[in-house]
């Protein structure tokens, strides 16, 4: 098997969450090397980072409408993507226990709009503002937002484990960054900040309808399926993990998860969850860990 089709395989037997990251950090490598060549010989090079960010002027969104999704794909430095990689690698590994890779992109890039939304109206909305010059958005955080929030919104007692802090509730962790971008409003990147709050309210707005059985976002995961085929990669691919995973567990748990009614298997998910809401994550047995695993895949 030669180089590329290693990283071929690679990138198509990784997790939804792990190819995100993956564009991001491709993008942000291509950019950077773009930057330093035309640095070198001395040509102009923000006529593209203008190209694909996103503006706070309604006109000027007007001619780059592709700006409200790519904008979040640029980011301004090493320290910007990688908190943005790190939250969103131990957020979105959780939220694919509970939700499927559908949703994950669904809750990711709503969150990037709608936070790109408030982020244009507050700064065309408050007085605060109205004497900024030209302002542009970019950075992952408002997806990211909506998919740490959204996650902590489904299972918020959920203990997770931080380094020299010990366990710490999943909501614990999303408060504490909402509140956070809220304090930080009048010391800079005010438009920043109220993007992050746009996703993570989109975040908490849509797990709570999910909650209630009220998919809101359908219609845009139907818009979606060309980018989803993209991380579920090739069928080639399909064959060789099934017969890997014939005898494990994880196959004989959503065997017979597909066996019970709907209303069997819901409540026995939310046995599960009341179980996780006592006690955490890591009082489940393996059984059901697997059965949560298998679940969160269909939802």
């Amino acid at each position: 098997m030669s180089a590329a089709d290693k990283i071929r395989h690679k990138f198509q037997t990784a997790s939804v969450v792990e190819k995100l990251i993956g564009i991001n950090v491709l993008v942000f490598i291509l950019f950077y090397v773009f930057r330093t060549i035309a640095f070198l010989f001395q040509l102009p090079s923000d006529f593209l980072l203008e190209w694909l960010v996103f503006p706070k002027e309604p006109g000027e969104f007007i001619f780059k409408p592709w700006s409200i999704i790519t904008y979040s794909f640029m980011h301004s430095g090493i320290w910007h993507i990688l908190s943005n990689m790190l939250i969103l690698f131990y957020a979105g590994s959780y939220f694919l226990s509970y939700f499927s890779a559908k949703k994950l992109l669904t809750f990711y890039f709503l969150g990037v709009i709608v936070g790109a939304m408030v982020y244009m109206l507050s700064y065309n909305l408050f007085p605060a503002f109205q004497a900024t010059g030209r302002s542009y958005l970019l950075g992952a955080s408002a997806g990211v937002m909506a998919v740490l929030v959204g996650i902590a919104t489904r299972i918020p007692h959920m203990g997770i484990r931080l380094l020299i802090l010990g366990s710490v509730k999943f909501w614990y962790i999303a408060a504490f960054l909402v509140i956070l971008d809220v304090v930080q409003i009048p010391f800079g990147n005010a438009g920043g900040h109220f993007a992050h709050l746009g996703g993570a309210l989109f975040g908490y707005f849509y797990s709570s309808q999910l909650a209630k059985g009220n998919d809101i976002a359908s219609g845009f995961e139907k818009a979606v399926i060309w980018f989803l085929a993209l991380f579920e990669g090739s069928k080639k691919s399909k064959p060789i993990m099934r017969t890997v995973y014939k005898k494990t567990g994880h196959t004989a748990s959503k065997a017979s998860s597909s066996k019970i009614s709907k209303t069997e298997k819901q409540e026995k998910i939310d046995s599960i969850l009341d179980k996780i809401s006592k006690s955490g994550y890591e009082s489940l047995t393996k059984q059901e860990k697997d059965f949560l695993f298998n679940a969160g895949k269909d939802t």
